[in-house]
């Protein structure tokens, strides 16, 4: 299916170092602003304490955030949790505070605490359970994080490399790595709140920018097989703007659905939805400007999917006899 078909090649590959120094500028800020800001880690990373309550209706999420802020909280979070009637409060842990809240008696004045700014601004609630997140559990969190983002990337580098060639595994995870890197480059300048669901969008963006990156490579191989008196841009050139209105369809398609989360999930879905969109967007252009020039300045070439013919041996006839 196509939205509409270019009938000339835009020669992408003449631009191509101007698109990576762009890309390393941007890439360089990123891991600056990380390095110098680090990442605002939220509740299941640094530790805090858990409130769930429940009103016999729906709940009005922007009343709890009010009534909390109004009683002097900050940096909590409230979503719901099972149902609309239900809302899970994530509380951050104060400095030296972790061995009282952990207690009994801790986590129950902070629930009473709690209760009453409910009360105050959003009355009807009613405490559910109160659980205490520890600095360890966050540690935890976070190490497995990394691990889980570790075996997405080795496990693409594998994939590609066993469905392509090394070059097209090595260029599709430095693309992956740029989208990820930028992604939590924004989080550290901005001072956004990183969660697990922001986690998961990263991981997400992983893998959905290796898919966009797989369709341009396999049709370069196509057209290395099929096309001959081309040279290695050309092919990129040809593959990558047969591939447009494909990316056009599926990426618009998308961005409209995170989009809609983004605008009118709420603040549940809001940092999630913030992450996808940013992954999306430089998920293209990694696919497409980033990942096509390593490719050839990595020295991909036709010899390498096109087995050159036999040389025919003078002593043997055509129909297979020795002379």
């Amino acid at each position: 299916m196509e939205l509409f078909r270019i009938k000339k090649d835009i020669p992408f590959m003449r631009h191509a170092l101007v698109f990576n120094i762009i890309s390393f500028v941007t890439f360089a800020l990123a891991v600056f602003f990380l390095a110098t800001r680090g990442l605002n880690l939220s509740v299941e990373f640094t530790g805090g304490t858990l409130v769930e309550v429940n009103y016999e209706q729906a709940a009005d999420l922007e009343k709890v955030r009010g009534a909390l802020a109004q009683a002097g909280y900050s940096d909590f979070a409230v979503q719901n949790f099972g149902s609309s009637r239900d809302v899970l409060i994530r509380l951050p842990l104060k400095s030296g505070s972790a061995e009282e809240a952990s207690g009994e008696q801790g986590m129950a004045r902070q629930g009473e605490q709690v209760m009453a700014a409910l009360e105050a601004g959003a009355p009807g609630a009613n405490l559910r359970r109160v659980e205490f997140v520890g600095p360890q559990v966050g540690k935890e969190l976070a190490e497995n994080g990394a691990l889980a983002l570790m075996v997405v990337i080795v496990g693409i580098m594998i994939y590609l490399a066993f469905r392509f060639e090394w070059r097209f595994s090595v260029s599709a995870i430095v693309a992956n790595l740029h989208d990820v890197v930028i992604i939590l480059g924004f989080f550290a300048f901005f001072q956004w709140e990183f969660s697990l669901s922001v986690l998961a969008a990263v991981l997400a963006v992983l893998g959905y920018s290796v898919n966009e990156s797989v369709v341009v490579f396999d049709r370069v191989r196509e057209t290395f097989k099929k096309v001959r008196g081309m040279s290695t841009p050309q092919v990129l050139d040809h593959a990558i703007t047969r591939t447009i209105s494909r990316t056009v369809i599926t990426h618009g398609s998308t961005q409209i659905m995170v989009l809609s989360m983004l605008i009118f999930g709420g603040e549940t879905l809001y940092y999630f939805s913030l992450a996808l969109t940013i992954g999306i967007c430089f998920g293209i252009y990694s696919s497409v400007l980033v990942a096509s020039p390593l490719v050839m300045w990595l020295g991909v070439s036709r010899e390498q999917f096109v087995k050159p013919p036999k040389a025919k041996d003078p002593n043997v006839t055509e129909d297979g006899a020795c002379v």
